[in-house]
């Protein structure tokens, strides 16, 4: 693919100038459901804008940026990184927007400025820039290097803050577009938040890489969903499980569009159920992912044809990966998944979690899993996800993955609870789509005849929603205090 050759330009202000002589007015990104567009020689100027904006501010300045509409944020994201900043996008669904909302943000991060579409609270120690000011020098900002900080949530409760460099970000861009085989001709929809890495790296930066154009969408809209794609001409999707599973059930109504090549499923696991219920209904070659925002996204994926391994997430695409259990353990043994390579991280910003590091540069997930005699990865649960019954271990996902072949269960999650005599029991939360009883009912079924005792939950309890992440992921701490609407005992 000639527009992402070793050839491409490994800055980002480098790049956005390529691009501009080499694209000039073709479209880069369009609005979905509005007329708005961003052509690549707009972006560069748009870029160039940023470079004189931030030019007094000094370099490797921390930059927030609150802003909603998505052409606007790719403008601004861009441009500012291109400019050698170091951008924080903030959560624009943050409400209520107050003094406080605004320390944390700027404590954790160490923001100096924040650049919104919308006026900041007061008092504020920090200085606040609406989107649309004009101010700007007429000199460019010298060159310096930039990228993106973001922040997670660990399990002690103190944030992970992650650096990534615009290298890195490049470099994972590039493997993501050769992955998909993406050229000038290719046009990709996104409708994934872009404050969070998935779609700054797999859908802005990978776009822009190859020269290609992108579809962006506010947020997931299941109504006119397919007509949107026609309409666009798109040719890929950047989705999640939770989308996938709203777009299985095509209606009577509706016709999917033949030119989609795949779509792409990332942030949380992939039940292989939903997988086949997706292309039945729609023909679509579903192409599961698994990555981490401190890998700059992508760590492994399954092949775009042919080669794709049953329930798993793929081979390492220019990251390594291991799995271990003190030392290195043989294909098909279970143990802790660990990687390096050029995107990910080898240190955190934050001052905790300096133990998943190890000797070789090698980050530690998190995630359990295990490889087979070709490299393809197969997850079964995170670290602390994991169940002790009486001193058998439960893997959470053994029994999800069971739940969700049932017709009618929409989301499932297994969470330990506290018991005197076992020490954990596995309790399965659900989603259901209608006809709760008859659904139920099919689970316990179901869930009896495929799991042993000792493996089966509980209790099955049916919330109306299960809490997820913008990004789609089940949040489990979230389960606790849910409310419950229905509770099936099982043993």
């Amino acid at each position: 693919m000639s527009s992402t050759s070793p050839a491409t330009p490994d800055t980002l202000r480098a790049l956005l100038a390529a691009r501009a002589e080499r694209s000039g007015d073709a479209t880069y990104l369009l609005a979905a459901r509005t007329s708005r567009s961003l052509t690549y020689l707009r972006l560069a100027e748009a870029a160039e804008h940023w470079q004189r904006v931030v030019a007094p501010w000094g370099r490797s300045v921390r930059v927030g940026l609150l802003v909603s509409d998505p052409l606007d944020f790719a403008e601004a994201f861009l441009g500012l990184i291109s400019a050698g900043v170091w951008v924080a996008p903030l959560d624009p669904t943050a409400n209520p927007l107050n003094p406080d909302t605004v320390r944390r943000w700027t404590s954790t991060l160490g923001l100096s400025h924040v650049i919104a579409d919308r006026h900041g609270p007061s008092p504020l120690d920090v200085s606040w820039h609406h989107v649309d000011d004009d101010t700007s020098v007429n000199d460019i900002a010298p060159a310096a290097s930039g990228g993106v900080l973001l922040a997670s949530s660990g399990t002690t409760g103190a944030p992970k803050v992650m650096a990534l460099s615009e290298a890195q970000l490049l470099v994972a861009a590039g493997l993501i577009a050769r992955h998909n085989r993406l050229d000038e001709h290719e046009r990709g929809f996104n409708p994934l938040p872009l404050w969070h890495i998935n779609a700054e790296v797999v859908g802005l930066l990978a776009t822009l890489v190859a020269g290609a154009s992108l579809v962006l969408d506010e947020r997931f809209h299941r109504t006119r969903f397919w007509d949107v794609i026609r309409e666009h001409h798109v040719t890929w999707i950047n989705a999640v499980p939770a989308i996938i599973a709203r777009l299985a059930d095509v209606g009577e109504d509706e016709r999917v569009p033949s030119g989609v090549r795949f779509i792409r499923s990332a942030s949380a696991p992939l039940s292989a159920a939903l997988l086949t219920r997706f292309e039945t209904a729609t023909g679509i070659r579903v192409v599961e992912s698994y990555g981490m925002t401190e890998a700059a996204s992508q760590i492994c994926v399954n092949p775009l044809s042919g080669g794709r391994r049953p329930g798993s997430v793929g081979r390492g695409v220019g990251v390594e990966v291991r799995v271990v259990d003190g030392e290195v353990v043989a294909p098909g043994t279970v143990g802790q998944v660990e990687i390096r390579g050029p995107s990910v991280i080898d240190h955190y910003e934050s001052p905790a979690y300096a133990e998943r590091f190890s000797e070789g540069g090698w980050l530690a997930t998190g995630d359990l899993g295990y490889l087979d005699t070709d490299g393809f990865l197969y997850l079964v649960g995170r670290t602390d996800d994991v169940i002790n019954r009486g001193g058998e271990k439960i893997f959470p996902r053994e029994i999800e993955e069971v739940a969700l072949e049932v017709p009618g269960v929409a989301g499932a999650a297994v969470v330990g609870v506290s018991d005197e005599v076992f020490g954990e029991l596995p309790v399965l939360f659900v989603e259901i789509d209608d006809d709760v009883h008859g659904t139920i009912a099919h689970l316990h079924e179901v869930l009896v005849e495929g799991l042993t005792r000792v493996r089966r939950p509980v209790e099955i309890r049916v919330v109306e929603a299960l809490p997820r992440h913008a990004t789609g992921k089940i949040q489990k701490r979230g389960l606790r205090g849910a409310i419950v609407t229905h509770v099936e005992a099982l043993q």
